[in-house]
């Protein structure tokens, strides 16, 4: 009977656990997207840019972001890499957008911008991008994202 007795509270702990689990709606990871890419620098070794990013969630509860860990993909090449140290609140079913500042020395990828001739700017530009995003709190501290799109470069 003592036994028994012991094992109750940690049934008991369990089935609440569990039980909890149950309750917690599903988290979708959040959407990221390029809003817009501005070049702000550059020379032939190296080309600073200003990435506007936008992100979605589709999730009922606000997403704490402490940060992005990323590689950008362009046209198929990589792009630029980097960390985010951007902090913010997602609300939650909402958007919100932050600034990257790239630093890339890619300068292949911009002659190929370049060799699409004087229509470069406006034209469509494909990209991948691939990471994870860090949160501040909460059970989760990490979400790993890949989206891929298409951006205008001015």
């Amino acid at each position: 009977m003592r036994a028994v007795r012991r094992c109750a509270p940690i049934v008991c702990a369990a089935a609440l656990l569990l039980a909890g689990c149950a309750l917690t709606s599903k988290f979708t990871a959040p959407r990221l997207s390029v809003v817009d890419v501005q070049i702000e620098h550059g020379d032939l070794w190296e080309q600073r840019l200003k990435v506007r990013m936008r992100v979605q969630n589709p999730n009922d509860r606000r997403l704490p972001v402490k940060g992005l860990d990323y590689i950008l993909e362009v046209e198929g090449e990589q792009f630029a890499s980097g960390a985010s140290a951007a902090s913010f609140v997602v609300p939650a079913r909402g958007e919100a957008e932050f600034d990257m500042n790239v630093t890339t020395n890619l300068a292949g990828t911009l002659l190929k911008f370049l060799g699409r001739g004087s229509d470069a700017p406006g034209q469509s530009v494909a990209y991948r991008l691939t990471g994870r995003i860090a949160l501040s709190e909460g059970l989760m501290r990490s979400i790993p994202i890949e989206e891929r799109g298409t951006f205008r470069l001015r």
